[in-house]
């Protein structure tokens, strides 16, 4: 079972993205985020489904 939700650095690796390029999508509101303490998180249904959309 995959992990339900990542960190910035598994989200790149999960996109083939920099990390530091996660980090501006986040910023931009482009990749919804939650910021917990200093650190960003983001679901892994989150991505799967914006790319869902995107394919459509």
């Amino acid at each position: 079972m995959a992990k339900e939700i990542m960190n910035l650095k598994e989200v790149a690796k999960y996109l083939g993205l920099n990390e530091r390029t996660v980090y501006n999508l986040v910023r931009r509101c482009k990749i919804p985020a939650t910021r917990i303490g200093r650190q960003w998180r983001v679901k892994k249904e989150h991505l799967d489904e914006m790319f869902r959309e995107k394919r459509k």
